[in-house]
């Protein structure tokens, strides 16, 4: 038998499998059954905002033959990206400090490769985004689980890292972060970024779901800390999942070291997707009123789920998901997820995505589904609850 390199023997990002799943079943219902509700994947449904749509046809129509770019982006997005942080943040940007990326997919390896070795330990909280753990073993690193819960809100603290010996190489937060929708608040997001600057531990601050936040205050790493590696996407709040296309913001002295990997890996980000993304800033109505609906999602899941017997759980700070404990529903989330597609047409993703200790008591739903979804999604899961 050929070899197989130890790269490609990491787990499925299941969330993937399960949208096969869903496929398959859609394809093959009745006419007159229920259709799946697709609460599985965090993809907001509401697409492309209309302004970048003009600028892509516009592009497309001028007959621009939309080849390569730079391999950290074009001029006028790094410059939009950096006036986007003074806007949101008050935070001063050189330009020459962010790299467009081919989604923030494509910003993490890029990010794992210039800071670290094989070998080396990043710390990260459970449960988490299940790609920085496959992506991280796959490149030969160590991820180092810290186990969270709702008594911290499902995020690290300064006492776990303080815990570990030896210290870590890196730490990946996610403020909010996927799947439980929980945030930092501002004081311990600047705590933390002081707490890795001053003892030599590389920060990668995942920031993808800002703008997607509701009542808690939003706060980004490039705030409080020079050598933190922020990444971002288009895919969440500006709705262009499809497009593949995100960034970074590098400290100075890794801005020519991600050049050279990302030309190597990449060439350089989609061309026609740069442009869409610029004009995407200048969507924030259209984008807002993307973010209302999300909010009101929330409440009504908030508002539902008891009566379907999920009552204990953390309300979200921002995203579009709730994380919710499977217990005395099925003997597993894998058993509940595949009950709820079979017998309730719900889509949704079982926790051992997120958590390989405990994320076998725990799914996660996705609300940016339309509201009249969500509310049916209540009424099924209510029904459910017969079986």
């Amino acid at each position: 038998m050929l070899k197989i390199g130890a790269g490609g023997l990491v787990p499925p990002f299941r969330v993937m499998d399960v949208i096969t799943k869903a496929n398959q079943r859609a394809a093959t219902l009745p006419p007159g059954a229920e259709k799946i509700l697709r609460m599985e994947v965090g993809q907001p449904g509401t697409g492309l905002p209309e302004g970048a749509r003009l600028a892509a046809a516009a592009a497309l129509n001028a007959g621009d033959p939309l080849g390569y770019t730079e391999g950290l982006g074009r001029d006028f997005l790094r410059a939009r990206i950096a006036a986007h942080y003074q806007d949101w943040y008050g935070v001063t940007l050189s330009p020459s400090r962010i790299a467009v990326t081919f989604g923030a997919s494509g910003a993490f390896p890029l990010a794992f490769l210039t800071c670290f070795n094989p070998g080396d330990r990043v710390a990260l909280a459970a449960p988490y985004y299940p790609p920085y753990v496959n992506i991280a073993t796959a490149l030969g690193l160590k991820p180092i689980i810290l186990p969270c819960g709702i008594e911290t809100g499902f995020q690290p603290t300064i006492s776990m890292l303080d815990g570990l010996d030896p210290a870590p190489d890196g730490l990946i937060i996610a403020s909010p972060a996927n799947p439980t929708g929980s945030m930092l608040h501002p004081d311990e997001l600047a705590a933390l970024a002081r707490y890795c600057h001053v003892k030599g531990i590389r920060l990668i601050s995942d920031e993808i779901y800002h703008g997607l936040t509701y009542g808690k205050p939003a706060a980004s790493a490039a705030q409080f800390s020079e050598s933190a590696i922020v990444i971002n996407s288009f895919s969440k709040y500006f709705s262009m999942t499809g497009w593949r296309i995100g960034w970074m913001v590098l400290p100075e002295d890794l801005v020519r070291v991600t050049e050279r990997l990302a030309q190597n890996l990449f060439i350089s980000p989609p061309h026609l997707s740069q442009i869409a993304a610029a004009a995407a800033f200048d969507c924030h109505a259209e984008l807002q009123a993307n973010r209302a609906n999300y909010a009101t999602a929330r409440e009504m899941l908030l508002a539902g789920l008891p009566a379907a017997g999920f009552t204990d759980f953390s309300p979200p700070d921002g995203a579009f998901y709730v994380y919710l404990n499977t217990t005395g529903h099925a003997p597993d989330s894998a058993t509940f997820c595949n009950r709820l597609l079979d017998v309730a047409n719900i889509a949704a993703t079982p926790g051992l995505d997120f958590d390989s200790a405990h994320g076998q008591n725990f799914f996660r739903l996705s609300y940016c589904a339309p509201l009249t979804d969500i509310s049916e999604a209540i009424k099924r899961l209510c029904r459910i609850r017969q079986y």
